[in-house]
């Protein structure tokens, strides 16, 4: 017996070293899709040229510091941050529904803020008056929260249940598509571009404030949601098995789901619209080191990380010379791997 609980206690550290080399690896994969990113561009900058301007910034010349510090540094944090952040929304949305296919975009979230954005567009104010550049932004910020509140309105009345909030989910972006398009219907020639601008999801106006402001939210909701990896473990079990380990499934999905809420509206107001990274993100997380959240929780943001910040490099290489729509590089290659989950779905797989 005592030889017994030996070998498992070695299989199970061995099991956690190979889970943290995994962690450790995507981790230094998203360090460098970030230097690349960094590297990419219409400017033919040398890697000497990219490093030196980080490092040395006040000994580099006024051309070269604007390429970095203004365009390229910026953008390529921001779609590491926002990666990561649409990865932990991924990740903790499909753990709290126990669907493999719940994300940001799927259960409505990102057509709130979409509605919100053309609302400011079209209006040319947003719901706080007096926010110059930020209105936009500001505005699709509330409407993703109205979004995610009046989805737990819908579903508090099925006392939180999983399915319940999938249909609401369903129920409320049917409702947004159908108040942007009359939006898009209204609007002007110049207001209907930069709506259609606007969803297909940019990063060229990433700043370093933006950055800063989208990092607090992912370090905030991470910081928490760390506090509970058992619990959200427990949960994937089946609501029943996790209620008979003490946890209050209703009080736990309500937290989470608050939390994601939070997370997806920080990420979505500054960038627009990116799909499918909520859902590219967990899925390779989960393939790697399974549901146990201590892993799947950090492997699901590397991994949404590294997967934009790899759309963002792709972007760039399209069109020499031209900033691809960062959103329709991600649907491309998110619908492959949505229809690949739909059949691993409905072959056990998941």
């Amino acid at each position: 017996m005592a030889v017994k609980e030996t070998k498992g206690k070695e299989l199970y550290k061995k099991i956690v070293w190979r889970k943290l080399v995994l962690v450790i690896s995507l981790a230094v994969t998203c360090a460098l899709t970030l230097l690349l990113d960094i590297s990419t561009g219409p400017s033919q900058l040398s890697l000497f040229e990219v490093f030196s301007t980080i490092i040395s910034p006040n000994h580099s010349d006024p051309v070269t510091h604007t390429i970095i510090w203004t365009i390229r540094l910026p953008m390529a944090l921001m779609a590491i941050v926002v990666g990561a952040a649409l990865g932990v929304a991924g990740a903790e949305m499909q753990t709290i529904l126990n669907n493999p296919l719940a994300s940001p975009y799927t259960l409505g979230v990102s057509a709130g803020a979409g509605f919100g954005a053309a609302l400011a567009i079209v209006l040319g104010a947003g719901v706080i008056p007096y926010i110059g550049e930020f209105v936009t932004s500001i505005n699709a910020f509330i409407f993703s929260l109205l979004t995610c509140l009046l989805i737990y309105l819908i579903a508090k009345a099925g006392r939180m249940a999983a399915e319940t909030m999938i249909l609401a989910g369903i129920a409320v972006t049917l409702l947004f598509h159908s108040l942007l398009a009359l939006l898009e219907y209204i609007a002007s020639p110049e207001a209907l571009q930069a709506i259609v601008f606007w969803l297909f999801g940019s990063l060229t106006k990433a700043t370093l404030l933006k950055v800063g402001i989208t990092s607090v939210g992912l370090l905030a909701v991470v910081a928490f949601l760390s506090t509970r990896v058992w619990r959200l473990t427990a949960l994937r079990l089946g609501d029943e098995k996790a209620k008979s380990l003490g946890i209050n499934v209703e009080k736990l999905r309500l937290e989470v789901f608050i939390c994601v809420s939070l997370l997806t509206a920080v990420a979505v107001c500054f960038v627009g619209t990116i799909g499918f990274i909520g859902l590219v993100g967990p899925h390779i997380a989960r393939m790697c080191v399974g549901e146990e959240q201590r892993f799947f929780l950090p492997m699901s943001l590397l991994g949404g990380a590294v997967t934009l910040s790899a759309a963002s490099v792709i972007s760039k290489l399209v069109v020499p010379g031209i900033y691809f729509p960062i959103g329709i590089i991600t649907s491309l290659i998110g619908l492959p791997f949505f229809l690949s989950i739909i059949l691993m779905k409905r072959r056990g797989y998941w």
